[in-house]
């Protein structure tokens, strides 16, 4: 029975996460706030935004502007991660407060949003104007700070307790129930809202804001170990965030590393909403042939991530194989870029595999870089996860509000015939983002060139470890 229990235990998919800190069971149940999180993020990037725009005629650009809002809370997150390593409280809890106040935000936002989205869409008639926009507002912003502030201090909860050699795979864990989560979710999600009506449309919102509020319950129960703090110690002094960002800083060439993934998210991300209208509207692709791309970009996606966890693990250098990412990158855009004047599908294919693959190896190389710098003084855990999960997520909000505006602006100045009739084509303004993006990808290799000199060989002579993240790529 020995023999089977470990036998079963190394079979397990991530069983060499656990460690005496952070048992294997407990580690599961913390892993269900990344579930709670992924169902939020289906609600805001996918349902909502589908029923605001078919459902309820709501115009697409103020649809746009709603699911924008919550990236603007993403550049609070480093500073919602440092408050959570230095909050003190009587029984000593740092990071359980914030989970919780968290998951009463994204359950207030979601609680109300359908009554928004309603008012928004015209069906409740009322006299005040804006109330729809405002509510909406409200409610999207309510649902991105509870998603932002649960996840920063989850992360940072689970790195505390993760043993020096477990925390990568502890992350990596993290992030695959935060893929099933959302899988999940929009299964879910989708077969309920299949025949649409307000009443349903109520119904399954706020029950997925009753779902989250429970599972992150049972997710952070005495997962966090009480010690009492004295009043003595509650009062003393708290450092303050300046001092802690620059024992950060300190600790390594962190302003470069943050400028390199913020520019890097960019390139990659700015083709997030154009590939499938490319391949419509440029390409003559069936709206089942575009629905291709997802999954070759995300099977790209994996063979980058398995890539370079099979580099790193060998002892490969995190900056050059971010180097290699951004190389494959520049090559998959130029094979979206060749497909429209050559009419090729396959190209296309190619292209948008190859743009999953270099953006994982981008973001796992340069993930296992953030958490290895060294910090100094009062910059904790949270800080650092805060700090890389701001920077992701507010150049991926910029980067596909940059892509669509300048494919629209692009797309009508060379179709007018201002620029001649060489560039009088739907394709130019598609074109003009690519090629925005390639630059893009060379001004990343410009700001990696430093770290890449000054971080060792390409393979360093340690031990093989098994493959985790260094963060969470959010």
């Amino acid at each position: 029975m020995s023999a089977l229990k470990n036998l079963s235990l190394r079979a397990l998919p991530f069983a060499d996460a656990a460690s005496d800190g952070l048992p294997l069971d407990q580690l599961l149940r913390l892993s269900l706030f990344q579930v709670s999180v992924g169902m939020a993020s289906v609600m805001l990037l996918g349902t909502l935004n589908r029923v605001m725009i078919v459902e309820l005629s709501v115009p697409a650009m103020i649809v746009a502007v709603m699911i924008a809002l919550p990236v603007l809370i993403a550049p609070f997150r480093a500073l919602l991660g440092f408050k959570s390593d230095n909050y003190r409280s009587s029984i000593g809890w740092k990071r359980v407060p914030y989970i919780w106040f968290g998951s009463l935000w994204q359950f207030g936002g979601l609680a109300v949003m359908p009554f928004a989205l309603l008012v928004l869409g015209g069906d409740v008639v009322h006299d005040i104007p804006f109330a729809g926009q405002v509510l909406a507002a409200l409610a999207f912003l309510m649902t991105g700070l509870g998603l932002h502030m649960t996840q920063t201090a989850g992360l940072a909860l689970a790195s505390d307790r993760a043993s020096d050699e477990t925390r990568p795979r502890v992350v990596a864990l993290l992030y695959v129930m935060f893929l099933v989560g959302m899988g999940i979710s929009a299964l879910i999600i989708g077969g309920l809202l299949s025949n649409y009506s307000d009443l349903r449309l109520i119904r399954v919102v706020q029950g997925a804001a009753v779902i989250g509020v429970v599972l992150n319950l049972v997710a952070l129960w005495k997962q966090e170990a009480v010690r009492p703090m004295s009043r003595d110690e509650r009062a003393a002094p708290r450092p303050l965030f300046r001092d802690a960002w620059a024992d950060y800083a300190r600790g390594g060439q962190a302003g470069r590393l943050l400028a390199c993934v913020f520019v890097g998210t960019m390139a990659f991300n700015m083709q997030d909403v154009l590939l499938e209208p490319y391949g419509g509207e440029i390409l003559g692709l069936s709206v089942s042939a575009t629905t291709l791309l997802t999954a070759l970009w995300a099977a790209g996606a994996l063979a980058g991530f398995a890539w370079a966890g099979r580099r790193l693990a060998a002892g490969s250098n995190a900056y050059r194989l971010a180097g290699a990412g951004i190389l494959a990158g520049v090559w998959a855009f130029s094979l979206v870029i060749f497909a429209a004047p050559m009419q090729a599908s396959a190209l296309f294919y190619a292209g948008a595999t190859l743009i999953g693959f270099g953006g994982g190896l981008f973001a796992v190389s340069t993930l296992t870089a953030a958490m290895t710098m060294p910090a100094q003084g009062v910059a904790g855990r949270g800080l650092a996860l805060g700090a890389w999960g701001a920077a992701q997520a507010t150049a991926a909000g910029v980067a596909i509000a940059m892509g669509g505006t300048l494919r629209d602006w692009i797309g009508a100045l060379a179709t007018s015939g201002a620029w001649g009739e060489a560039l009088n084509s739907a394709a130019t303004g598609y074109s003009f983002v690519y090629h925005a993006e390639i630059g893009l990808l060379f001004v990343t290799l410009v700001i990696l060139g430093p770290l890449v000199r000054t971080s060792g060989p390409l393979t360093q002579a340690e031990r093989p470890q098994p493959v985790g993240l260094a963060d969470f790529p959010t």
